[in-house]
């Protein structure tokens, strides 16, 4: 039986037996459902970002970015639960299908609360999106937990440190004033330390290396299409408003050159070798700053044309920060998570830290050279990173690739 026949069998399948997937198998790519899945994140990312556009517009920069950095945490977070048990445990049956959509109903409910939580500090209604999800995934684990003797120590202590985190972020939404904060960070603690502990303790689950990769790479795609689609609409805004002057030209032209360039910057070379559990896990959490970063340049971008249009309450230095900030970060980062799986567009890392602090640079400068040229700048100089490290790259390998 081919793999398309395997596929279109396991898809029609009412019922089967949950067994780990083979790590090592081959043309392992995203289902359907993965995809359709992450569908429902396209909204609350959106939402995120939106909330922190009007947070930088209005002034709101640090109280923003506090809530943006919560909010975004619970978005990422339930992606990643639900993509690395997909990748060890993924029967494409009926029940299988059925509690991921609920786990996708749930999204749809954190999505909701995500302005509450964002202006207000209300996560309620995550809380509820989240209990929904939760409940889904324990499930999930249960049943591997069952059918899965070979996994059933590290199912077992997932479906319980989910739970018992769970029930830490129901008690949250009752902690008074100054623990509010002192409780968020430590429940985000005791999330990000469920993997490593059910994994070290119970045992590795059958996480697929290449298949983990392409799910980040997918992500990445999504969140720089996030990007686009927000740029869009504060650039035909500023169109309706004022025409096309140099100033929205040149943010646009420069907005494009970020995009492309940072896509670039991920996607060249071959796909991620996570071949421990620590690079794993590593890769894995630091893309939380990786796409929190991207989605926040698309804020950045819809300020800084708010700013043009003068609408928003940013110096002028303060708009050409909120893009180039995020922007730097991406580039570290990158820098960092490519280099330790050696992939990525990434020849030497102090041309990736010379190229974000360029961008660092023209941020501070834009009160000199105007908003829209320090933005032109930004893409200049990612596109210029960007084509240094493939000549090292080429040389590197001879010319080849």
């Amino acid at each position: 039986m081919g793999a398309g026949e395997a596929a279109a069998d396991r898809a029609g399948t009412l019922w089967r037996a949950m067994r780990g997937r083979d790590p090592g198998e081959e043309h392992r790519a995203a289902t359907p459902l993965e995809l359709f899945f992450d569908l429902t994140f396209v909204v609350a990312v959106a939402q995120a970002s939106v909330q922190l556009h009007h947070a930088l517009a209005e002034g709101h920069s640090g109280t923003g970015l506090a809530g943006y950095a919560a909010v975004f945490f619970a978005i990422w977070w339930a992606w990643m639960n639900f993509t690395w048990f997909a990748s060890a445990y993924d029967t494409d049956d009926v029940p299988y299908r059925l509690l991921t959509l609920v786990q996708m109903a749930g999204v749809l409910v954190l999505a909701a609360g995500v302005p509450a939580a964002f202006q207000q500090g209300d996560f309620s209604v995550v809380v509820v999106g989240y209990v929904v999800m939760r409940v889904a995934m324990v499930t999930q684990w249960l049943r591997a937990a069952a059918e899965h003797p070979e996994g059933r120590v590290s199912a077992l202590w997932y479906a319980a440190g989910i739970t018992v985190v769970q029930v830490g972020w129901i008690a949250r939404l009752w902690a008074p004033g100054v623990w509010a904060p002192v409780t968020f960070v430590a429940l985000v603690a005791a999330e990000l330390a469920v993997p490593a502990w059910a994994e070290y303790r119970g045992g590795s689950t059958h996480w697929h290396p290449g298949h983990i990769a392409e799910r980040y790479g997918l992500f990445t795609i999504i969140v720089l299409g996030e990007v686009v689609l927000a740029t869009l609409a504060a650039f035909r805004s500023a169109m309706a408003d004022h025409g096309l002057s140099a100033t929205v030209l040149m943010i646009a032209l420069g907005g494009l050159l970020l995009v492309f360039g940072l896509w670039w910057t991920y996607f060249t070379g071959d796909d991620a070798g996570l071949p421990t559990l620590r690079t794993a896990l590593a890769w894995g959490y630091g893309h939380y700053a990786v796409f929190a970063s991207l989605a926040a340049l698309g804020a950045g971008l819809g300020a800084v044309l708010d700013t043009v249009e003068h609408h928003a309450h940013l110096s002028g230095q303060a708009a050409g920060l909120v893009v180039a900030v995020p922007v730097a970060v991406v580039l570290l980062l990158l820098g960092l998570l490519h280099r330790m799986t050696g992939t990525g567009a990434v020849g030497h890392g102090l041309l990736v830290a010379a190229g974000a602090l360029v961008v660092l640079a023209l941020g501070l400068s834009s009160p000199v050279l105007g908003v829209g040229g320090a933005v032109l700048g930004m893409g200049l100089a990612v596109a210029a990173t960007l084509a240094a490290n493939v000549v090292v790259l080429r040389r590197r390998t001879g010319g080849a690739g």
